[in-house]
C-alpha cells in the first residue's frame, strides 16, 4: 500500500445550512488529516456564511464562494481546479446531505492507496446497499446503470455514484476543460474518461442513506440529460468498440 499524500474532500452546497455543520464534523472525525472544501453556489439560505464560520474555526476547512447555482458538475470542476492548484494529491467527491457516510471514506482512500486511479463508493456491487429508498428510485438507479454498461461498454456497476476519490494525476490526464455534463451524467462522463484512458477504476461497497434534512436536488431535467448524453456517447463510441472485438 502506497502513501497517497494530501486529501481534499470537495462538498458542493446549495441550501444545506442545516446539514453542513454535521457533515463537516463527521468528515473531520473520519479522516482528521484530510481537508474539506465547501463549494457553495451562493445559497439563499445562508449556507455560505455557515461555511465561513466553520472555516474560521478550523484550518482544515476552506470555502469556495461561487456566483450562483450552476449545476453539480460545474461545482465539482471548480473544486477540483482549486484543489489541483493547491497541490492536493487525492480529491474526493461527497454530497452534503448525509447520503454519503463520511465514516466510509477511509475505504475509498485505501482503494486509492492500493493502486486505484479512481475509487467509486458503489451501491450496486456485493456488500453495497441503499437505505430508505422507494422501490421506484432503486429501479431507476439500477436501470440507469445497466443502460450505461450496455451503451458504453463500461465494466462499472455504479457509474452514476457521487461518492468517489480521484488521484490528482487522474483528473489532470482525463481533462476537465471540456466537461459540460451535470448531475448523474457528470459522474458517468468522468468514469468513462478514466476508463478510456486505461486508468484503473475500483468499486468499493458502501451504504447509501437517504437524506433526512432538506430536499433532493434530483429533477427530471437531470435524468433527461443523462439519458441523451449517454445515448450519444454510446452511439459515437460504437464503431471503436466493434473494432476491438
Amino acid at each position: 500500500m502506497e502513501a497517497i499524500g494530501r486529501v481534499l474532500v470537495v462538498v458542493p452546497t446549495y441550501n444545506e445550512r442545516d446539514n453542513l455543520p454535521m457533515i463537516a464534523e463527521r468528515i473531520r472525525a473520519a479522516v482528521p488529516e484530510a481537508h474539506l472544501l465547501v463549494a457553495d453556489d451562493n445559497s439563499p439560505d445562508g449556507t455560505g456564511a455557515v461555511a465561513d464560520g466553520l472555516a474560521a474555526a478550523d484550518d482544515h476547512i476552506h470555502v469556495l464562494h461561487r456566483p450562483g447555482k450552476q449545476g453539480l458538475g460545474a461545482a465539482y470542476i471548480a473544486g477540483f481546479r482549486w484543489g489541483l492548484a493547491e497541490g492536493y494529491e487525492v480529491l474526493v467527491e461527497m454530497d452534503a446531505d448525509g447520503s454519503h457516510q463520511p465514516e466510509e471514506l477511509p475505504k475509498l482512500l485505501e482503494a486509492v492507496a492500493d493502486g486505484a486511479d479512481l475509487a467509486i463508493g458503489s451501491r450496486w456491487v456485493p456488500g453495497g446497499k441503499v437505505v430508505d429508498w422507494p422501490a421506484r428510485r432503486e429501479f431507476l438507479s439500477r436501470g440507469a446503470n445497466v443502460y450505461v454498461r450496455l451503451m458504453l461498454g463500461l465494466p462499472v456497476r455504479d457509474a452514476t455514484a457521487g461518492f468517489r476519490a480521484y488521484r490528482a494525476a487522474t483528473l489532470e490526464k482525463i481533462g476537465l476543460s471540456d466537461v459540460e455534463s451535470q448531475g448523474y451524467c457528470f459522474q458517468v462522463d468522468l468514469t468513462l474518461r478514466t476508463a478510456r484512458d486505461g486508468l484503473r477504476v475500483a468499486e468499493v461497497p458502501i451504504t447509501f442513506v437517504e437524506r433526512t434534512i432538506g430536499t433532493s436536488k434530483m429533477s427530471g431535467r437531470v435524468v433527461a440529460e443523462a439519458l441523451w448524453r449517454v445515448t450519444l456517447w454510446g452511439l459515437t463510441g460504437l464503431p471503436r468498440r466493434l473494432r476491438r472485438r
